[in-house]
């Protein structure tokens, strides 16, 4: 019996050793530095796209048990203060992501390697072969979003206008094409749909139009002026500089 107990106490020992080393993932509750948006920013809008069907992977990914946005109590009050500049020019944030468990990472990673499981590639990949996506830089196994200080985002003009309802099953248009073709987002034209694998998402694109081009410079100034830095490929990923986790990725879920 005694000997049980030490066996179990070296478990012990170790699981919480394994949780607070740098780069692994840790599977503890959810620390009080990580927040609900909405506590920091009541009238910001979610479209949280991994919580339901409407994604890459075409099913509600693994962690997601409930459509909020979790992020680092640093990176909320800076976004509060970017969602403070819009109200004024009666514009608002809309969210796509924010905090990822790593078991969601995970679900992506088993997606990638499902090579005939190609569902959504007409509207996320359509130009894209699904047997390069960890080559060329799409799907990984690892994620900043698992840090809790980055987030996929948008901006909306107020009040919102209607935005489409994803019916599973409905026909799929490729997510580059113009606004008005492709699935219809409630959001500023930013030139593509959210989580669209394509070259035209890259911020800097210069096939991107004039307008679609404002808006991006728009969001990334007011983005960069409050402390987060984008990404050369996505238009709507950023992540807090002085992000408090820069080594830790949690995997608790999103409820």
């Amino acid at each position: 019996m005694r000997r049980n107990a030490v066996v179990s106490g070296i478990a012990l020992v170790l699981v919480l050793s394994l949780m607070a080393v740098p780069g692994r993932a840790a599977e503890a509750a959810r620390p009080e530095r990580i927040v609900d948006l909405r506590e920091t920013i009541p009238d910001v809008l979610l479209d949280i796209r991994y919580h339901g069907p409407h994604n890459f992977v075409g099913a509600p990914v693994d962690g997601y048990r409930a459509a909020k946005c979790l992020i680092t109590r640093e990176a909320a009050e800076a976004l509060g203060k970017v969602q403070a500049e819009l109200r004024e020019f009666s514009l608002s944030l809309k969210i796509y992501d924010c905090y990822r468990p790593q078991r969601a990472v995970d679900h992506f990673v088993r997606w990638a390697e499902a090579i005939g499981d190609r569902k959504t590639q007409q509207e996320f990949y359509p130009t894209v072969d699904k047997r390069h996506l960890f080559r060329d830089g799409y799907i990984a196994k690892r994620s900043g979003h698992s840090r809790a200080s980055t987030v996929d985002l948008t901006i909306v003009p107020l009040p919102p206008p209607p935005q489409e309802r994803y019916r599973p099953g409905q026909p799929l248009a490729a997510c580059f094409l113009p606004a008005g073709q492709r699935f219809g987002d409630n959001s500023l034209d930013m030139g593509t749909g959210f989580d669209c694998f394509h070259e035209l998402s890259h911020p800097g694109n210069p096939r991107v139009g004039l307008t679609q081009r404002i808006n991006r410079l728009l969001l990334k100034t007011l983005m960069d002026k409050h402390g987060f830095a984008g990404y050369d490929k996505e238009w709507w990923h950023f992540t807090l500089r002085d992000e408090p986790y820069p080594d830790t990725f949690f995997d608790f879920p999103v409820e």
